[in-house]
């Protein structure tokens, strides 16, 4: 099991000594989820906050259509989780799926109470990721009030470039708030440009 990948997304916002290193992987569990198999449920208690170290995971609602809204996608290097059921201990509004063979680090609740008592400039990294997670949240939130499909597509592929060829077209449908047929058009529209 490597662990070079979540040393180095901490280590970009604090530094830890070797004690601290250690103390920290402790912390984790490492889980491994086939494809289409669900870390999460909605109406379940979100008992782990996870980093994603290989494969992808896409986190959705359902709404009362039936028709499903994805939030993110999260890809190596990636935290996830529903922070709301995490913190708050509520039942979750949302699924947690992975999308491919997936390996995470999970850590729980208590853990995670535990490495800010033990090692409190991880308050610190989490204030960080944290902020970056709400800044990325009002500006997925204002691209869809204020772009068009086009655009918000345009956006997307710019910003991740990788999930273009890991991302089924309906995956990607349900993130834009498209459907999947107007996707496909609007894919080929912007191919005879």
């Amino acid at each position: 099991m490597e662990y070079d990948l979540i040393l180095k997304n901490v280590g970009r916002f604090i530094t830890l000594d070797q004690v601290e290193k250690e103390f920290f992987l402790s912390l984790f569990e490492v889980k491994r989820f086939n494809k289409k198999e669900f870390l999460l449920r909605a109406g379940d208690i979100a008992r782990f906050d996870y980093f994603t170290n290989k494969g992808c995971l896409k986190i959705y609602k359902i709404d009362e259509k039936g028709t499903e809204h994805i939030s993110m996608f999260a890809i190596e290097d990636w935290w996830s989780g529903d922070m709301a059921s995490f913190i708050l201990q509520k039942p979750s509004h949302y699924y947690i799926q992975a999308l491919e063979a997936s390996e995470v680090l999970q850590i729980s609740r208590s853990n995670y109470d535990l490495l800010f008592e033990k090692i409190p400039k991880f308050e610190r990294f989490y204030r960080i990721l944290y902020q970056r997670s709400l800044v990325s949240f009002i500006e997925r939130s204002d691209q869809n009030n204020s772009l068009h499909a086009e655009e918000r597509y345009r956006s997307f592929i710019q910003k991740y470039p990788s999930l273009i060829h890991r991302v089924s077209q309906k995956n990607m449908a349900a993130y834009l708030g498209v459907t999947p047929e107007f996707l496909s058009v609007l894919r080929k529209k912007m191919l005879a440009k």
